[in-house]
């Protein structure tokens, strides 16, 4: 972000919105192997010029490191189970497209009841998180983007899923409070201010009718900061 600033000769910048989400342009393209909903090659790159698709991980990886993956990108419960499942599959024909692998997904976890979401969801989002590394460097774009704000201009974050907005959080709070005293101290020494004030206390969500009419934003969550004039 800096560079692209610096490249255009803008200066410090009165707003700034980063949008983590994916476009509904690459959901909705089969090629793009994001989506189970129609069967694709199981790719999942964001920028095709990288090397590495899921279908790379699915098939290559260790059964324990794929289940590592699945657990800590996907939140999944079940990860075990469902790496197990690939890795028992695969040794037949690699996985090649998003329904065989939503198929096999499927079937090592069978639903218990009716429910919104299906059971590949979270194996689909550790698998994109990984392959396109989404949250390498996170924290320090949020850090990097609110320095070049000025003095109340204010950075929104729009995330969509706990992984990011964890980090999203994390890191504002940090910029909240900079102290770099030892923590052993009982209060802080260094009188070092905070870059940015929260203008959020919490995440915002969308409203009912926001969701209904737009359901990819069921997951959205925003969280904004001001940048302080007593951190220049």
């Amino acid at each position: 972000l800096p560079a692209l600033l610096d490249e255009i000769g803008a200066g410090p910048v009165s707003g700034i919105l980063l949008d983590l989400g994916i476009s509904s342009l690459q959901l909705d393209d089969p090629g793009r192997g994001f989506s189970f909903q129609k069967d694709g090659p199981l790719d999942m790159r964001i920028d095709r010029l990288q090397p590495t698709t899921a279908a790379d991980l699915v098939n290559a990886l260790p059964e324990e490191r794929l289940a590592a993956i699945l657990r800590e990108h996907g939140e999944e419960k079940a990860a075990t189970r469902i790496a197990r499942a690939i890795a028992r599959d695969r040794a037949r024909a690699p996985v090649a497209t998003t329904r065989r692998l939503a198929e096999i997904v499927a079937s090592a976890v069978p639903a218990r009841g009716p429910s919104r979401i299906h059971p590949a969801t979270r194996t689909f989002q550790a698998l994109r998180i990984a392959v396109n590394r989404e949250l390498d460097g996170l924290d320090r774009l949020i850090e990097e983007a609110a320095a070049r704000l000025e003095p109340g201009g204010r950075f929104a974050v729009i995330s969509f899923h706990s992984l990011e907005d964890r980090v999203v959080k994390r890191t504002f709070r940090g910029l909240t409070r900079r102290c770099v005293c030892p923590r052993d101290l009982p209060v802080c020494a260094c009188g070092r201010p905070g870059l940015v004030r929260l203008v959020t206390s919490r995440a915002l969500r969308p409203s009912a009718e926001e969701a209904r009419d737009n359901p990819r934003s069921r997951s959205a969550r925003l969280r904004a900061a001001e940048r302080l004039e007593t951190a220049l």
